[in-house]
């Protein structure tokens, strides 16, 4: 590994305590024609007196207001989805016992309890107010939860050049983007969700929402994209998998309060892992990913949501890579050619990542490869949920320094700094 790796003591780990209101869903058909539990409950809050449902609401509020940012609000705003459902009219309904049918169709989830792991970074849309040498920074994390369900979670923060990171402090309450539209359709996307106007982006969640979703959003790969007429679009592909198959979706955002999440089309779509250059080269989009679970490959486009075929431009070659190789988010532009990170999986599958110099002009063209890993798991890194795995869905440049975040034993998150004039030495 570098000599000049800078390894940074923070570390991230899975927060049982981060926990978000999310919708409790129960049956609206009963079985035979009989009522649905839905219809069942809210009938049996309508039917409590005032003094029953104001010692019902007091119990939830006195458990649970402390633990989360307008819990009322969450209440009526639940509320008023279940009395659509019902064809109740819910102005003739009082406001305490609104927000207790509400809290009957609400749970807590902790969406962190089980890893905290694979991040990738890009360039916060805000950079004002800063000294010279630093850069404020968004970060992508796939947090996972009960269930094992992934969600996409984000933390800020500044770097500089120095190989320096301070974190934004988390906010005291987590809440889950919006999805404004009818649960019950047929959801299959593009679908958009918003960050709550009052809440920071360190305490957004992105939970899934359509059946393709459904358990998990897995392994954001963010790029800050530059498109054609100079605007600058945040994009992130990541895999989608509902319990059964995996599809690649990207999502789009421009301020990162408003979000599209949109499947991917093509043939290339059926896998994951899939890494957008952050412009376009020779006027087609590109991405790299790995059609075949075991080798890279170059994908071009015109169309920025359909990818089909592409070229194979490198197959497993040191010992520390021969079962397969992958990208670790999206190349990086550099004077000398696009700089991609990868992973390889060695021997009792090991994960450790290297690097790979690629033509600017023509990105099939591979210039140089790190013959030996530029990070691996140290000592103190092999041991969690998948052992033996360094892991990154993207890093940043700063100066004369790629900041790469990384996962850990798909567990937590460490952080490093490496020398690019020290990354291109190893490289043949």
């Amino acid at each position: 590994m570098p000599q000049k790796i800078n390894a940074l003591p923070l570390r991230l780990t899975a927060d049982p305590t981060r926990v978000v209101v999310r919708p409790f869903h129960l049956a609206l058909q009963g079985a035979r024609g009989a009522p649905s539990r839905t219809q069942r409950i809210t009938e049996a809050v309508l039917a409590l007196s005032d003094s029953e449902v104001m010692r019902g609401l007091n119990h939830v509020l006195v458990g649970f207001e402390a633990r989360h940012w307008q819990m009322r609000r969450v209440f009526k705003t639940r509320f008023q989805d279940i009395a659509h459902r019902l064809m109740i009219d819910p102005d003739s309904i009082g406001d305490e016992r609104s927000q207790l049918i509400g809290a009957y169709f609400c749970h807590e989830y902790s969406y962190a309890a089980a890893a905290l792991m694979n991040p990738s970074v890009v360039p916060h849309p805000d950079q004002s107010g800063l000294s010279r040498g630093n850069m404020r920074i968004v970060m992508s994390l796939r947090a996972v939860g009960e269930g094992h369900i992934s969600s996409i979670a984000f933390r800020e923060g500044i770097i500089s050049q120095d190989g320096d990171l301070h974190l934004a402090p988390e906010p005291p309450f987590a809440t889950a983007a919006d999805f404004h539209g009818d649960e019950e359709q047929d959801k299959v996307g593009p679908v958009r969700i918003y960050r709550h106007a009052d809440s920071n982006l360190s305490g957004t969640v992105i939970f899934p929402i359509t059946a393709a979703q459904a358990k998990g959003l897995e392994d954001l790969r963010l790029v800050a994209f530059t498109h054609d007429d100079g605007t600058r679009e945040w994009l992130g592909t990541y895999t989608a998998y509902n319990g059964r198959e995996i599809q690649s979706e990207m999502m789009r955002t421009s301020d990162f309060r408003s979000f599209q999440l949109c499947p991917l089309s093509g043939s290339a779509a059926r896998n994951k892992g899939m890494a957008l250059f952050p412009r376009k080269v020779n006027g087609r989009y590109m991405m790299i990913g790995r059609q075949d679970g075991e080798n890279l490959y170059l994908i071009q486009s015109d169309d920025l949501l359909d990818w089909g075929e592409g070229q194979r431009i490198l197959t497993p070659l040191h010992p520390w890579e021969l079962v397969q190789i992958g990208n670790c988010g999206a190349p990086i532009e550099l004077d000398e050619g696009w700089l991609l990170l990868t992973h390889g999986v060695g021997a009792m599958r090991e994960y450790s990542i290297g690097a790979v110099l690629l033509d600017k002009a023509n990105p099939a063209r591979v210039l140089a490869r790190s013959s030996q890993p530029i990070l691996a798991a140290s000592e103190d890194e092999r041991e969690g949920y998948v052992p033996n795995v360094v892991y990154t869905c993207g890093a940043t440049r700063i100066g004369d320094q790629i900041f790469m975040p990384y996962g850990v034993a798909d567990s937590s998150v460490a952080f490093a700094f490496v020398g690019i004039s020290e990354m291109l030495s190893l490289m043949v």
